[in-house]
């Protein structure tokens, strides 16, 4: 059991006899005395992709579900199908689209250090790392003196991602990425 004030995205609960995954937390603190603070919380059907909403107080608890956590790298997709293998007995699993709403476009092929979540042998859901490495593929050219400034321009970068990054950056430079965020961290040194 967990309780509701302690809950985290990603986590995995099971909700009316099916598993769902948290995506969004909506923290709402009441300003009058005695009120409760709020959990208004975004589940998806992890078998099925439907979302849920639903509110909690911060002393309900709910069943969360054991999964076992499988070290994956993303080697493929096929339309909507996304195959990964585990880096440790190269087993293959494959999720649909549906199931990586808000994180299938920070895949790229090759990618390691994501994790997969199983239950009973079958892959349910993924966590990404929390920044990505990716390379500028277009922008504005640099501007001379820029750095001096904290200004930002649209680049779009690898995976077709548009982000904002600081005026001095160019194509062919790799920045980091939060993949919960979307927004630019650092630039990566090579």
């Amino acid at each position: 059991m967990i309780k509701a004030n302690s809950i985290k995205k990603g986590n995995i609960v099971d909700i009316g006899g099916q598993p769902h995954q948290v995506k969004d937390i909506d923290v709402q603190t009441p300003s009058a005395r005695g009120s409760n603070t709020l959990y208004k919380v975004r589940f998806i059907n992890v078998v099925t992709g439907q979302k849920l909403d639903q509110t909690y107080k911060g002393n309900d608890t709910l069943e969360e579900l054991e999964m076992e956590r499988r070290p994956v790298s993303f080697i493929y997709r096929n339309q909507n199908l996304f195959t990964f293998m585990d880096s440790e007995n190269f087993e293959q699993y494959t999720l649909g689209a549906a199931s990586l709403e808000g994180r299938m476009e920070w895949l790229v092929e090759g990618m390691e250090e994501i994790t997969a979540l199983l239950l009973d042998g079958r892959i349910m859901a993924i966590d990404l790392p929390a920044a990505v490495d990716l390379e500028i593929v277009e922008t504005a050219p640099a501007l001379k003196g820029a750095s001096a400034t904290n200004r930002n321009k649209p680049a779009t970068l690898a995976n077709g991602i548009t982000v904002l990054v600081p005026e001095y950056l160019t194509p062919g430079e790799t920045i980091r990425v939060n993949t919960e965020t979307g927004k630019f961290m650092s630039r990566v040194k090579s």
